[in-house]
């Protein structure tokens, strides 16, 4: 049963990295979005904040990146918002 599950959760974040990276396809080499990407997944719940601090971007350049990918707001807020895959 855990290793159903656990397969389940991996085809699932599979899928999830695979749908990130077609909308990295037409993007500069210099871009920071596959950096974003790699973040994401290995933290799923993230922050403008952390986001920015690892990326070495603006805050709000890190909201512009998020909004490009498409990642899913959790937190419900104007502010101090946080996005991941869930």
């Amino acid at each position: 049963m855990r290793v159903e599950a656990g397969m389940k959760d991996h085809d699932r974040w599979l899928l999830a990295r695979r749908s990130l990276e077609n909308k990295l396809k037409s993007k500069r080499s210099s871009s920071r979005l596959p950096a974003l990407v790699d973040f994401i997944l290995a933290r799923p719940i993230a922050s403008a904040g952390m986001i920015a601090a690892v990326l070495g971007v603006t805050p709000r350049a890190a909201q512009d990146m998020v909004g490009e990918l498409g990642l899913r707001e959790i937190t419900g807020r104007g502010r101090y918002r946080a996005w991941g895959i869930l």
